[in-house]
């Protein structure tokens, strides 16, 4: 069980970053409740509108999960994530193109489970390294 929760937060990384949800009904209840530092969400329907931004807008990506099942079930993932900005990017009510941009991000997801699929999580990770990673923030 713990390899299919391993498994299933996984997947649920990989959505986030292509914004393609098919299955997101095996991977998320229809109640999840999510944070991160580029949205909220209170549904499952929320959050495949909101991943839906993310469709094309990168690609060849590479993600790395490293991950924990605590004593309670929770599933902490450490991941690295690689990718290029090749589509456009809906970041609030702009459209931003394709920078062509290499960009890596860190960060870890905290995953409660509800059975076999996600019933909330929060993700961790430092937004303004994907802001300088696009152009839009002076590099530090």
């Amino acid at each position: 069980m713990d390899e299919d929760r391993v498994k299933t937060l996984t997947r649920a990384l990989e959505m986030a970053v292509s914004g393609e949800t098919a299955g997101a009904a095996d991977v998320f209840t229809e109640d999840v409740v999510g944070w991160s530092p580029a949205m909220t969400v209170r549904s499952r329907a929320e959050l495949v509108a909101e991943l839906a931004d993310r469709v094309a807008a990168f690609s060849d990506v590479a993600l790395s999960v490293d991950a924990t099942v605590g004593a309670d079930g929770r599933v902490f993932g450490e991941w690295r994530l690689e990718l290029t900005h090749t589509g456009p990017l809906r970041i609030d009510d702009d459209v931003l193109e394709p920078t062509g941009r290499r960009i890596t991000l860190r960060g870890i997801t905290v995953a409660v489970f509800t059975g076999p699929r996600i019933a909330e999580f929060r993700q961790y990770w430092d937004e303004a390294d994907l802001l300088e990673g696009l152009g839009l923030l002076p590099a530090s």
